[in-house]
């Protein structure tokens, strides 16, 4: 499907030819494709000479697999399957269009024909305004030396252009909060456990204990959506504003926390360790095997996970108001902490080992990480 930015979605039949991507309401061979046969004319052209291509953010599109297309005249298009594979083949085939594009190819698309479009529309756009912008004679000559002014002070830009870091330790540019790597996110901020973490289970604490169904219910995931945004772009955070007045907001943003994260808090290279500790058939041994191997865990995951678990007896201590027990909180919170890299074998057996070892855990809370 394709759409122009601030339009609905269409369903297109899509081909990449030459340097340019051609979309039709119907299929048609790419032979068959000729400018100026009208039963097979594309419905627009775009030329992707200067394009840039990257993941459309969730700002742009709710949907997911989403390309967004900006070309240089200015327009900017949107892209989506939902096949993963396709629209990753798509992805690599368009960036590999748009960065082989040499100054050689400029010439030879002045001869290309338009089709009826979007491209036809900017590109009459602008000639319209160069012409009333300079006199048409020597016309070339000036295009040239434009273009070679234009070169050179890209030239000196981008050699005197700062690092990444640099721009980063100067404040320009902040790192996100959600989907940042755990270590990476506490180093920034100078602790091992989020401050956003702590920030949630302390509220949740004070306002929320006592909600009905708390973690189970899910919470307005449009107003989550602004909580995160919040987050990420470093806004004054308060919680107690009527913003996030929805506890299952607050406990939906940081159960998302949890998931985004690009490796879980029971990290991918002890996933197995945990399914194999789990299956002990001796009780004591499940749990001094669980106890060793959370020992293993990076200090940030460590610290993290003990004041997690820490709040979640607490709210499974105020289960007669809440309702909420060990195997429900297990049940919410073992596909989110846990989740090997590459799912193998059956995913329902792996869930309900997830599930035990979260919920051995609560139930030995103390013993695991001793008396608070």
């Amino acid at each position: 499907m394709v759409k122009k930015v601030r339009k609905n979605w269409t369903s297109s039949w899509t081909v990449l030819q030459g340097s340019s991507l051609l979309f039709a309401k119907n299929q048609g061979s790419a032979t068959g494709w000729k400018f100026g046969n009208t039963q097979s004319k594309p419905e627009f052209t775009v030329d992707l000479k200067g394009a840039a291509i990257e993941w459309a953010s969730k700002d742009k599109s709710s949907k997911k697999n989403v390309i967004e297309l900006r070309t240089r005249q200015g327009t900017e298009l949107l892209i989506q399957l939902d096949n993963d594979n396709f629209i990753n083949e798509w992805y690599k085939a368009l960036e590999e269009t748009i960065s082989n594009q040499t100054e050689s190819d400029d010439a030879a698309d002045d001869d290309m024909p338009e089709s009826p479009g979007i491209e036809k529309h900017d590109k009459d756009k602008n000639n319209k305004d160069l012409k009333k912008s300079r006199p048409i004679k020597s016309s070339g000559n000036v295009d040239n030396a434009d273009q070679k002014k234009t070169k050179t002070k890209l030239k000196k830009f981008l050699t005197r252009r700062p690092t990444l870091q640099a721009v980063r330790d100067k404040g320009y540019i902040k790192d996100q909060v959600f989907g940042c790597n755990l270590s990476s996110l506490c180093q920034r901020e100078g602790t091992t456990i989020p401050k956003f973490v702590t920030m949630c289970i302390d509220h949740v604490e004070k306002e929320g204990l006592n909600v009905d169904g708390l973690y189970r219910v899910s919470g307005n995931l449009a107003v989550i959506q602004k909580l995160r945004f919040a987050v990420n772009h470093d806004e004054k955070l308060d919680l107690k504003d009527n913003k996030w007045e929805d506890i299952n907001v607050i406990t939906g943003a940081l159960k998302m926390l949890f998931r985004e994260l690009p490796e879980p808090l029971f990290t991918y290279h002890l996933f197995n360790d945990f399914i194999n500790a789990i299956k002990s058939p001796d009780y004591k041994q499940r749990t001094q095997g669980i106890i060793d191997l959370i020992r293993q865990l990076p200090k940030p995951n460590h610290d993290t996970m003990q004041i997690l678990f820490q709040h979640l007896v607490r709210v499974v201590e105020c289960g007669e108001v809440n309702r909420m027990t060990t195997q429900s909180i297990a049940i919410v919170f073992g596909p989110t902490l846990l989740r090997p890299e590459k799912e193998i074998g059956n995913i329902a057996v792996h869930m309900v080992y997830q599930n035990q070892i979260v919920e051995l855990i609560l139930t030995e809370y103390e013993t695991v990480f001793g008396r608070s």
